[in-house]
C-alpha cells in the first residue's frame, strides 16, 4: 500500500466508522468461508450429545465410532466417491497429508495452486497456465510422479479440465492430486487419485475436512487414527455436520449462475473488467477489476458500506501481497492490485448483487477513490 492509499485508508476508516457500525451486513465472501447451514448446525449439536473418543473401547466410545463410520459412508455417498476417505482438520491438512505421505514423489504443481499446496510443493516444477487461468494442454501436466492440479481456483473460479489432465497424467504413469476445496459439494468431483476438501467451504463447520484416496497403496501410513493414516482424535461433531451440509444439497447453484452472470454483465457495462470471462468458471466465484482503484481501497469502502468481499484468497488478502494467481495469468502488478473477489452462497439474492453493484458504480466514478 503506497502513501496515498495509506492516507486514504486512515481517512476513510475515521469518516466511515459510524456508517460501518450501522450498515446492514451483506456477506459476499463465501469462498473464504461459508456460513454454517441449518442442517449442519443441528447435526453438530447432536454430535456434542454423543461425546466420546471414537477410539475408546467402552460403550460410549463404540457409539461414537459407529456414528463416525456412518458419517464416513454418508460423506462418500454425497460426494459419489468410491475410494477411501480420511477425515482431517480441513483442506490444508488433507493437502499436507496427501502430498507429504504420498508414495509417489511430487513432480509438479500448477502455477495457480492455493498457498496450502505451494507451501508443501517446495522445488517441484510449476506448470504454467494461459491468460484464462487454465493449463494450456493436458499433456503439459503429464508426469510420471505425483502432480497437483486444483479443480476450481479460489481467486478466479476458473475450472481446470481435470478429466483430460488426469488422463494425460495416468498415461504418463503418474498420479493426480486435486485440491477440490472450492468445488466439493458444488460440482461433481473430478476423476482424480487423491482429493482434498474442506467442510466450511460448503456450509459445514470450520475445522473438519477430508482426504479422498483412490487406494491405500498411494499413501504411507502416518498416525494412530483414521486407519493409521492420520494422527489425532477425530472431530465427531464436525464430521456429522460435514455430512449434513453435503446432504443439504446444491440446488441453489442455478440461481448462483444467474447472479454471477448478472454481476459480470453489469461490471463490464460500468467500465470494469471480469477476470477470465471466457474460461469455464464455478458460478459461486467472480473476480472483477476496477481500473484505477486499488483493491485495498475497494475493500475499505465496501466494508464501510457493510459489504464483505475480499482480494484474492483469504489466506493472502490479509497481507495484501500481490496475487501469484493473477501474475501467472499475465496480469501486471498494477492490474492485479485492482482485482477483488465476489463469492456467492445459498442465501445470496438478486437484491444483494444489486446493492453490491450500486456501491461498485459509485466507487468507480468517485474521484476520491482514485486519489
Amino acid at each position: 500500500m503506497n502513501g496515498k492509499e495509506g492516507s486514504l485508508y486512515r481517512n476513510t476508516r475515521i469518516e466511515n466508522n459510524l456508517q460501518t457500525m450501522t450498515a446492514k451486513p451483506l456477506y459476499l465472501d463465501h469462498a473464504a468461508t461459508a456460513p454454517l447451514r441449518d442442517a449442519a448446525r443441528r447435526a453438530m449439536l447432536e454430535g456434542f450429545e454423543c461425546w466420546a473418543n471414537p477410539s475408546s473401547p467402552h460403550r460410549a466410545g463404540r457409539a461414537a465410532r459407529a456414528a463416525l463410520e456412518d458419517a464416513r459412508e454418508r460423506v462418500r455417498a454425497a460426494l459419489d466417491w468410491r475410494g477411501e476417505l480420511v477425515f482431517t482438520s480441513g483442506a490444508s491438512e488433507a493437502i499436507a497429508l496427501g502430498l507429504g505421505q504420498s508414495r509417489r514423489p511430487l513432480a509438479a504443481v500448477s502455477a495457480v495452486e492455493h498457498d496450502a499446496v505451494l507451501r508443501v510443493a517446495g522445488a517441484a516444477e510449476r506448470i504454467a497456465v494461459a491468460g484464462d487461468g487454465r493449463i494450456g494442454g493436458a499433456d503439459d501436466a503429464a508426469r510420471s510422479g505425483l502432480v497437483a492440479v486444483q479443480h476450481v481456483n479460489s481467486e478466479t473460479g476458473v475450472i481446470q479440465d481435470l478429466t483430460a489432465i488426469g488422463d494425460a497424467i495416468r498415461q504418463a504413469g503418474g498420479v493426480l492430486f486435486a485440491d477440490c476445496a472450492q468445488s466439493a459439494g458444488k460440482l461433481p468431483l473430478p476423476d482424480a487419485d487423491m482429493i482434498a476438501c474442506s467442510a466450511h467451504k460448503f456450509g459445514g463447520p470450520i475445522g473438519v475436512g477430508a482426504l479422498l484416496v483412490r487406494d491405500w497403496s498411494l499413501l504411507h501410513p502416518g498416525g494412530g487414527q483414521e486407519r493409521g493414516y492420520r494422527g489425532g482424535t477425530e472431530n465427531l461433531p464436525g464430521v456429522l455436520a460435514m455430512a449434513a451440509a453435503l446432504e443439504a444439497g446444491n440446488d441453489w447453484l442455478g440461481e448462483a449462475t444467474r447472479l454471477r452472470a448478472m454481476l459480470d454483465d453489469a461490471i463490464r457495462d460500468a467500465g470494469g473488467e471480469v477476470v477470465a470471462p471466457d474460461a469455464p468458471r464455478c458460478p459461486t466465484i467472480g473476480a472483477v477489476r476496477m481500473p484505477g482503484v486499488a483493491a485495498a481501497v475497494q475493500l475499505i469502502r465496501f466494508d464501510s458500506a457493510g459489504i464483505a468481499v475480499s482480494a484474492g484468497s483469504a489466506c493472502s488478502s490479509g497481507s495484501m501481497r500481490p496475487s501469484h494467481v493473477l501474475a501467472a495469468m499475465g496480469l501486471d502488478e498494477k492490474a492485479a492490485s485492482e482485482v477483488i473477489r465476489v463469492s456467492i452462497g445459498p442465501e445470496t439474492r438478486e437484491a444483494d448483487i444489486l446493492r453490491f453493484l450500486e456501491n461498485w458504480r459509485e466507487m468507480a466514478g468517485s474521484p476520491k477513490a482514485r486519489a
